[in-house]
């Protein structure tokens, strides 16, 4: 059996940093809008119990990979003896704060355990998730969803429809770099579901990556002629929200022509999860 899965992107809609915890990691709110656009990752089963990730990725070790670390974790916690041959369509740009590698991994986890058939539940799948990185439990529930904490807890939420125009300077951003930069704003005041629904937010790390990263105030510069534009996550991907696929579309095809991107429908229900109960 062969499995074709999708990897969706992610938006954060805002980012605040209300605090530093006493591990290093960072207390935050956010809202993560889910897109129906992503990554693919095919799922075949091994009977050697070997796992296997084409193509390779020459700036990721394959054991570092975290497609590879996410099944290698599932397998050793379920002792299953079956492994997987996995390839990835990769089209999300690495470094661009839309989620990609942590949807892969997420994926991986929630297809594998289809797949092997090794029974685990979405909370125990979303602890895995959460072993490996921040944002990947948010892809193994498969709900956009207001987040807190470090990024763990969260609160699924039914957000309006919107088209997304998201563009990728061509520079890939450190998450470690930037939240270990002096001048991030960590002491944010935190705001309320309705606060954000009725008055928008910011991104506390925009300021530190625009600095270091002037392509990337050059692509907010620019998509703010046509929308509010702001930076996801840790960047360097920019986004601005449209009502329509046609409005989206047509900003898009002005965009300049150093800038890669997409459009993309925001979704409440992953991709992923919907193909899944089909």
């Amino acid at each position: 059996m062969t499995l074709v899965l999708p990897c969706p992107a992610k938006l954060n809609l805002f980012l605040l940093i209300t605090g530093r915890r006493p591990d290093g990691y960072h207390n935050l709110q956010t809202l993560f809008q889910l897109l129906d656009y992503g990554d693919d990752l095919q799922l075949d089963i091994d009977p050697s119990g070997a796992i296997t990730l084409t193509p390779d990725f020459a700036d990721i070790p394959a054991d570092q990979n975290l497609v590879v670390r996410a099944a290698k974790l599932l397998q050793q916690t379920t002792d299953c003896r079956l492994g997987a041959r996995m390839h990835l369509v990769k089209r999300l740009p690495m470094g661009g704060g839309i989620g990609g590698g942590s949807s892969d991994a997420a994926t991986a986890l929630v297809g594998l355990n289809h797949l092997w058939q090794t029974g685990l539940n979405e909370d125990q799948l979303a602890e895995l998730g959460r072993q490996l990185g921040a944002d990947i439990p948010v892809f193994v529930r498969g709900k956009s969803a207001w987040a807190e904490g470090v990024g763990e807890q969260l609160q699924p939420l039914e957000l309006p429809v919107k088209w997304y125009v998201v563009l990728a300077p061509n520079c890939s951003v450190s998450t470690r770099e930037i939240f270990s930069n002096e001048g991030l704003t960590r002491n944010s005041k935190g705001i309320t579901v309705r606060a954000f629904l009725e008055e928008g937010g910011k991104n506390d790390c925009q300021k530190v990556v625009e600095e270091l990263f002037p392509q990337v105030k050059d692509a907010v510069d620019w998509l703010g002629r046509f929308g509010p534009a702001q930076m996801t996550g840790t960047g360097a991907c920019v986004f601005a929200p449209f009502e329509t696929e046609e409005e989206a579309r047509d900003v898009f095809a002005k965009r300049p022509t150093q800038l890669n991107g997409f459009v993309a429908k925001g979704v409440n229900e992953s991709p992923l999860h919907q193909r899944l109960l089909k």
